[in-house]
């Protein structure tokens, strides 16, 4: 397993986090065992595995919970990535949150406490004020944001700073590569990537776009007609497939699965530091540890950036993966 700097700091963590949203078993998810959930945290440690992803909201605090008795025991050899949901950004709320999380976790500390999403009510000043008391307290180890873009990065760094940003980021969604991520290495933050195989599109589960569940359909890639969709759209659907079969044939060429070629070529991107790549079992996290072992030559990385580059272009600036330009969530 390789291991990074966490952002500016000297924290290492390895390259390929394990997700833990699945362990909430929610809506989003299906059933979930927590036997099983925390099988598969073991499983992530013993393969080199020593960063976790959660948040409150997920499953509100059941993966917190079951992530905390997964690391009972080994939570020295573990770094916890939590976050804080935007309606408890004022200071007496996030305190709380902070309190509850760590109960939940079973811990005295987070090693990263990220705001989940920019808040439009409670100012970026505040929210990190209080972040910041929480660091001096020990509480906290470093502060990490989530799904900000150079707008916020702007009123973040008036008078603030944060060492990571958590941001959407795959082959099929590069839309950060034309503002955010050049901030981001501007400013010394660590990229976290999540949707790292963009929903199961680059492990080549769907060979055209009928296949793809509605409610895996959403996405500015697909067309406004698709159950859900909410950015007004026309959707990208012939370049984002036309994309997916020569990753395909790339991957064949490779000899490796898709997903794995995928999480590569993110790894070999510039500013990322890890990518958070959700499991449900132990089998799932050993297959995603081997992207960290896999080594793609530079006319691979080549031949799928260029493989994607139409997609790129059909989304254009807006980093919203749901919402359109008029109501994206960034700025």
């Amino acid at each position: 397993m390789e291991y990074r700097k966490l952002g500016s700091t000297g924290i290492e963590v390895s390259v390929v986090a394990l997700g833990c949203w699945p362990f909430a078993g929610d809506s989003n998810w299906g059933p979930q065992d927590d036997t099983e959930s925390i099988a598969t945290a073991h499983a992530a440690l013993d393969a080199g595995i020593n960063f976790f992803d959660t948040a409150e909201g997920y499953g509100g605090g059941k993966s917190e919970e079951v992530l905390g008795k997964a690391l009972a025991g080994r939570r020295a050899e573990a770094i916890i990535a939590d976050k804080v949901s935007g309606s408890h950004f004022r200071e007496a709320d996030m305190i709380a949150s902070c309190e509850r999380s760590l109960k939940l976790l079973g811990t005295d500390y987070i090693d990263l406490y990220q705001l989940h999403w920019p808040d439009r009510v409670v100012p970026t000043d505040e929210a990190m004020a209080t972040m910041e008391k929480l660091k001096q307290q020990g509480k906290v180890r470093e502060i990490g944001v989530c799904n900000y873009g150079v707008g916020d990065m702007n009123d973040l760094f008036s008078g603030h700073s944060a060492v990571t940003n958590q941001l959407p980021y795959s082959l099929l969604w590069r839309v950060i590569e034309h503002e955010i991520q050049p901030m981001c290495l501007q400013k010394g933050m660590g990229i976290l990537c999540y949707s790292s195989i963009q929903q199961g599109l680059l492990a080549g589960k769907f060979a055209t776009p009928a296949d793809v569940p509605d409610g895996r359909a959403r996405t500015r890639h697909f067309g406004s007609h698709r159950a859900g969709v909410r950015h007004g759209e026309a959707g990208c659907e012939a370049e984002t497939f036309a994309a997916i079969d020569r990753i395909r044939e790339i991957a064949s060429d490779v000899g490796q699965p898709m997903a794995l070629v995928s999480l590569a070529w993110l790894l070999a991107q510039t500013g990322v530091t890890s990518v958070l790549a959700g499991g449900r079992r132990p089998d799932q996290v050993i297959e995603n540890v081997r992207a960290a072992e896999l080594t793609l030559k530079p006319p691979v990385i080549e031949a799928l950036t260029e493989a994607t580059k139409e997609v790129k272009a059909a989304l254009g600036t807006n980093p919203d993966p749901y919402q359109g330009a008029a109501n994206t969530r960034y700025r």
